[in-house]
């Protein structure tokens, strides 16, 4: 099977994965069929996508009712849930987050939903928080992965969202997962580097893409392009793509870290980091900031609330608002088209 990346950092490519891709990782997470147990997944991530191919796969081999919603609208979600006694969902962050921003949210019975899996795309602290006091009879799952490793490789299973909220997990069973420094080493403990996995499921490579191939798979390792750090209980933490890292003035900075900052901000409802290039420091950090209705703040106002919470060398330099950012149909943020759009240069003084 072939399918496509999601685009996010360059042009969308194609995926070869085989018939252990998908057999793999299964057999390894998904409990057989049990005639004594009924169970109902609501799926609303497209069957294009590596989230929406393995959930029509899990649902055929766990036995469980598939409810497929064409494209995700909160109130038609929280209807069909209330209608047919939903168990479980698979989502992603800004789903989760529209669901709960929705004005008759709290009208609509969701108690059936026994599991909540995410991924995809980063996910506030904010977000997750609030998710599980509005859904106190619910498991939250953590599912981290891509198209390229035939989708989850780590998982934060329930019982750690109360500790380890902000971890991706730890890694499944059929798959290996290391952390590489710059110096291609295997990375310290608390020391950030890129992700890498290894396991039988993984992509065969690039479909007519040798040298994006090559780039990838190194080694027997598949680099992911996340960049991420190990603690001493093995929990993974994620701090970023790799291609997003700014490099300012020889200090790195992670986009992620800055926009976990300003999301917790009141009047900022969603942001994004990148950098621009500069003559003197290399880059600089800009924010693309979408404000709450009703939400007021000044580009002063965030760059000082972001210098009370975050090295000097962090804090965003520009400020640009917006009414929404670019989004593909899984959530995540197009930080290309950002780019394309906000790198003109940054006027300081």
């Amino acid at each position: 099977m072939i399918l496509f990346t999601s685009g996010t950092t360059s042009f969308p490519k194609g995926v070869m994965l085989t018939h252990d891709s998908f057999s793999s990782y299964i057999l390894s997470t998904v409990t057989p069929a049990d005639p004594d147990e009924e169970d109902t997944n609501i799926l609303t991530v497209p069957l294009y996508h590596i989230a929406g191919v393995q959930s029509v796969m899990a649902a055929i081999f766990g036995g469980r009712t598939l409810l497929i919603q064409r494209q995700f609208e909160a109130k038609q979600w929280m209807e069909l849930v209330e209608q047919e006694q939903a168990t479980r969902a698979m989502m992603v962050p800004t789903m989760l987050k529209m669901l709960m921003d929705h004005p008759e949210f709290h009208q609509h019975n969701l108690t059936s939903l026994q599991v909540i899996t995410y991924g995809a795309a980063p996910m506030p602290l904010p977000v997750i928080r609030q998710a599980i006091q509005e859904f106190p009879g619910s498991y939250f799952i953590n599912a981290f992965g891509q198209t390229e490793t035939a989708a989850t490789i780590t998982m934060l299973p329930p019982e750690d969202h109360v500790l380890e909220a902000g971890s991706i997990g730890k890694p499944l069973d059929d798959v290996e997962v290391r952390i590489f420094n710059e110096e291609g080493e295997l990375a310290a403990l608390g020391e950030t580097g890129e992700i890498a996995a290894r396991g039988a499921r993984l992509m065969k490579g690039y479909w007519n893409q040798e040298e994006a191939t090559t780039e990838t798979i190194r080694g027997g390792w598949l680099f992911t392009g996340d960049l991420g750090y190990q603690d001493e209980d093995g929990y993974i933490y994620l701090a970023g793509r790799a291609r997003d890292f700014i490099k300012r003035g020889g200090e790195m900075v992670s986009p992620e870290e800055v926009e976990q900052v300003l999301q917790s901000h009141e009047a900022i409802e969603e942001a994004a980091i990148i950098g621009v290039p500069d003559l003197d420091w290399g880059e600089r950090v800009r924010a693309i900031v979408v404000l709450r209705d009703g939400g007021e703040a000044s580009e002063e106002a965030i760059s000082e609330y972001c210098r009370q919470r975050l090295a000097s060398f962090k804090k965003p330099e520009s400020v640009v608002f917006c009414k929404e950012l670019p989004r593909n149909p899984m959530g995540r943020v197009l930080k290309r088209l950002l780019k394309e759009e906000y790198s003109y240069p940054v006027v300081v003084g």
